[in-house]
């Protein structure tokens, strides 16, 4: 399952071409999850409801963005802080529409603010359907390493299904993590950017105990390539030839001279060009390999 971007409660925000995008749901594979973010009760019941009549099957509560911009205005992990207005905005959000909630939260606000047990009992009493924690507070932001004991005692304590997300990277630390945790299931976010396999690839090493092989350079190239149309087609080219910059530099990255074919990706102002250096980079890596 995948849940889309963050879409914001305001309601005068739906018209933004922004958020028009992110709740475009042509071809997406069901089930549906849209993730809504915000501080007022009534407004999130609203924005639940919103997002319902547009397609979504899920509705997702962000109270784990540590970003900036987010937190300034108390939404996302800020709203750790407080538990009542935690309370008010989940019973909102489940009484107002039909479709399961689920919630994803961190930890806790700091290291000395460790609530996440509290906020899991306030999602289970008040209906959530599943709760996604990611092993960090608010502070921590991505620094550091994530940790698990919280998130195993969480699961040890509710009985709503719980995900754990955050710094499951391999096969094997998805292993670990599950067991380590006891988890219904797992979250994956930044390692599965320019990296879409890593989700195949858990999947075979749980259930054969041993590493599946690595996909083929071709592949690699060919879902580049369809990555590319797509962002050009659904973006319009202007956007989609910038958007397209960010995700080649994840998929170069581990490849030999991925950064030097990222600065260069970079300069590339039309779809045709950026393509054709695909193929030709693609087709260098292929030359080096075979040599070594």
């Amino acid at each position: 399952m995948t849940v889309s971007e963050m879409i914001s409660s305001r309601p005068e925000l739906r018209n933004s071409r922004k958020t028009q995008l992110r709740m475009e749901h042509d071809g997406e594979v069901e089930p549906r999850s849209i993730q809504i973010a915000g501080t007022d009760p009534e407004m999130m019941a609203s924005a639940a409801r919103f997002n319902v009549e547009h397609g979504a099957q899920i509705i997702d509560i962000n109270m784990g963005c540590p970003a900036k911009k987010v937190c300034s205005v108390l939404a996302g992990s800020a709203l750790m802080k407080n538990e009542k207005l935690v309370t008010d905005i989940l019973e909102s959000v489940v009484n107002a529409v039909d479709v399961p909630v689920t919630l994803k939260t961190r930890t806790g606000w700091d290291e000395k603010n460790r609530n996440v047990m509290n906020i899991a009992k306030i999602a289970e009493n008040t209906g959530i359907a599943a709760l996604a924690i990611h092993g960090r507070t608010r502070s921590d932001k991505y620094n550091g390493e994530a940790e698990y004991d919280n998130i195993a005692e969480v699961k040890n304590r509710i009985s709503i299904p719980v995900i754990a997300n955050g710094d499951i990277d391999t096969p094997e630390k998805a292993a670990f993590v599950l067991q380590h945790t006891g988890a219904d299931a797992l979250m994956i976010g930044r390692a599965a950017q320019g990296n879409p396999w890593i989700f195949q690839e858990i999947n075979y090493f749980l259930e054969h105990g041993k590493k599946m092989a690595a996909p083929e350079l071709s592949l690699i190239r060919d879902v580049m390539l369809e990555h590319l149309t797509t962002l050009y087609t659904f973006y319009g080219e202007f956007m989609g030839i910038r958007i397209a910059r960010k995700h080649i530099g994840w998929y170069c990255k581990n490849q030999p001279n991925g950064e030097a074919f990222r600065r260069l990706f970079n300069t590339l102002e039309t779809p045709e060009l950026q393509q054709e250096h695909i193929r030709l980079f693609f087709k260098g890596v292929n030359q080096t390999t075979k040599a070594a």
